[in-house]
């Protein structure tokens, strides 16, 4: 399944929206993926700037910016299904999840950000559950694994099982350079898991990871569309234009034909004597990698920002109980500092500070000496 992210290039204009569904089909993508965002589920106000052709604003008002009624996903959903592709979309937290599953989307998308969120995860889990018990089939859901370990993979998969899951390898970087993107990873994270496995590819190059992904094993492609590279979209410079998209359906398409004619030995060496011929061999073996996971070195430094933390949302003082309303799991991002994992957040509300803490400050284990000082 070739899966155009559309995220939110549309900028909230359902008349881009729908012009960049038009672009995805053309170009030959099989399914179209928004995302659900609400600003409060993802970010602290406090969380710092970005940078834009019109100055810099702060990143959270941006994120408030692409804020859009339920109404509009329904409407999209249905322009996407009239045009034959499926429709999917990716929620941020508890509210965008429960709103999203009412729209009843073909797929549910965890973006890499979100395998840590464990109340997210839980809630999901607990609605296919439902779907279960009720003879209902289950919604699949995908969840991309940038900026993780095995270690945050594997406690994700044990929240949501692994019936209907399918995995992408990820690097979250934007752009993410070919020669980190250790494409054998796709079927390194298959074959630990047990589940099909893909790739969400954050390059710039619309065949050298894609077509890498496919000889790999890899049954999903995710990459992001845009109408044009110069418009304002957050993603739009490392996405694809309609034109470049279709090249990339068209290559893994031809690797796919490759893979059914010829097998997977034989497909191996003549895909990546191919992509020799136009990369050359060091770009390929490099863009290979040796399928060990780890952290790529572009990613590094986002680990523990990007993905998510307890921060608090208001200044609290010495001696106050912490309540839910006081702390979110959001991402760190620009300039505060990251809290704990968010699996402590149960530990945490209900617990008694021994210092003051400042509005958007991560949740630290010190700030709960009197009752956590035995723990790990």
């Amino acid at each position: 399944m070739i899966i155009a992210e559309i995220g939110t290039s549309h900028e909230g204009n359902a008349e881009k929206a729908r012009a960049l569904i038009d672009a995805a089909c053309r170009a030959g993508a099989d399914a179209v993926k928004f995302q659900w965002v609400y600003a409060d589920e993802i970010l602290h106000p406090d969380t710092g700037f970005v940078a834009l052709p019109t100055g810099n604003i702060p990143l959270y008002e941006r994120f408030k910016a692409l804020e859009c009624p339920p109404t509009f996903f329904s409407e999209m959903k249905d322009y996407a299904h009239e045009k034959g592709v499926k429709f999917g979309c990716s929620p941020f937290g508890l509210r965008s999840l429960e709103e999203l599953c009412a729209v009843c989307p073909d797929f549910i998308k965890i973006a890499s950000p979100e395998l840590n969120h464990f109340p997210l995860l839980r809630a999901l889990a607990s609605f296919r559950a439902e779907q279960k018990q009720g003879g209902a089939a289950q919604i699949p859901v995908i969840i991309s694994s940038g900026v993780s370990t095995l270690n945050d993979i594997e406690k994700a998969l044990f929240i949501l099982g692994t019936d209907g899951v399918t995995l992408l390898h990820c690097i979250t970087s934007y752009p993410a350079p070919e020669s980190e993107y250790n494409v054998r990873l796709v079927s390194t994270l298959s074959g630990i898991f047990g589940v099909p496995c893909g790739i969400s590819d954050h390059s710039l190059d619309p065949l050298l990871v894609p077509c890498l992904s496919v000889m790999c094993g890899g049954t999903v492609i995710e990459k992001h569309i845009t109408l044009s590279k110069q418009t304002d979209g957050l993603d739009d410079p490392v996405a694809l234009e309609e034109e470049a998209f279709a090249l990339m359906v068209h290559g893994v398409h031809q690797t796919e034909a490759s893979l059914r004619r010829y097998g997977k030995e034989f497909c191996s060496q003549s895909v990546v004597r191919q992509l020799a011929e136009s990369y050359g061999e060091d770009r390929v073996r490099s863009a290979l990698g040796d399928g060990v996971k780890r952290l790529a070195p572009a990613e590094r430094d986002n680990y523990g920002r990007t993905n998510r933390s307890l921060h608090y949302l208001r200044p609290l003082l010495a001696g106050q109980t912490v309540c839910a309303k006081d702390v979110a799991v959001l991402r760190t991002e620009k300039v505060l500092t990251p809290g704990v994992s968010p699996e402590f957040l149960e530990t945490v509300v209900g617990s008694v500070l021994c210092r003051d803490v400042a509005s958007g400050a991560g949740v630290r284990l010190e700030d709960f000496i009197s009752r956590l000082s035995g723990m790990p």
